[in-house]
């Protein structure tokens, strides 16, 4: 991929796209693009950190793993997002791996030159300020569900956030979320079991709180599923 590609790509970016030509060419020149497999590993937990990565096509898994090898996923990150958040004004490792879900094309930014053309750039070091702001006050809300929620609330409101990121709107206003998330992976989102969400996901089914149709895609109604949570 040429700059003039790259710079195209980039500008596509909330955080980039009210940069002037010459602040984006700043950043274009010290970037790289490249495609990656599926199942292939952008980075591993505990390698040095130095890179952060823009999504210009594909799905990127980022999950932590403990000792026994136990998964936590931390978040699925989609086209026009960046990773990871903590890369920025950081030293160390990655605290985490990332996983090529589908076929995708990133963009490759070194954290040590992308900080010089911040510090340069003071309205962009702000913009970065408020995407790890939000991202942060993201964290917040998941770990206070986890403390405040029990497990079936929990699980709602995982659809909740699911259908509202990846869901494709449909003509009654619910939202498709394909069945690109195996049970498991729910699972593993909330720190529960499997089985778990099975149950959970039948029980819903059961009561008509959501629709799973033949392609084992779910139809979910947001406020159908806010509704469940009030009268908890």
């Amino acid at each position: 991929m040429k700059i003039e590609d790259i710079k195209r790509v980039l500008g596509d970016f909330t955080l980039f796209r009210e940069l002037s030509d010459f602040e984006l060419t700043k950043i274009a020149n010290i970037s790289i693009a490249r495609e990656w497999k599926k199942h292939s590993h952008v980075f591993l937990q505990g390698d040095p950190l130095e890179n952060v990565y823009f999504i210009f096509d594909g799905k990127i898994k980022i999950y932590k793993s403990d000792i026994s090898g136990k998964e936590q996923i931390v978040a699925i990150a989609k086209k026009g997002e960046m990773f990871p958040h903590v890369g920025f004004f950081r030293k160390g490792d990655y605290p985490a791996y990332a996983e090529v879900l589908e076929p995708s094309t990133l963009v490759t930014v070194p954290i040590s030159k992308f900080e010089k053309v911040l510090i340069e750039n003071p309205e962009l070091c702000i913009k970065v300020f408020k995407v790890l702001g939000e991202k942060i006050v993201d964290l917040q809300n998941r770990l206070e569900e986890q403390i405040l929620n029990n497990t079936y609330e929990q699980i709602v409101k995982l659809l909740i956030r699911l259908a509202q990121k990846h869901g494709i709107e449909q003509a009654d206003g619910s939202l498709l979320l394909k069945s690109e998330f195996t049970n498991k992976d729910l699972a593993n989102m909330i720190g529960t079991t499997r089985e778990t969400i099975s149950r959970t996901i039948t029980k819903m089914k059961k009561e008509e709180l959501i629709v799973v149709d033949p392609d084992g895609h779910m139809i979910l109604d947001v406020n159908i599923l806010m509704g469940e949570l009030n009268l908890l």
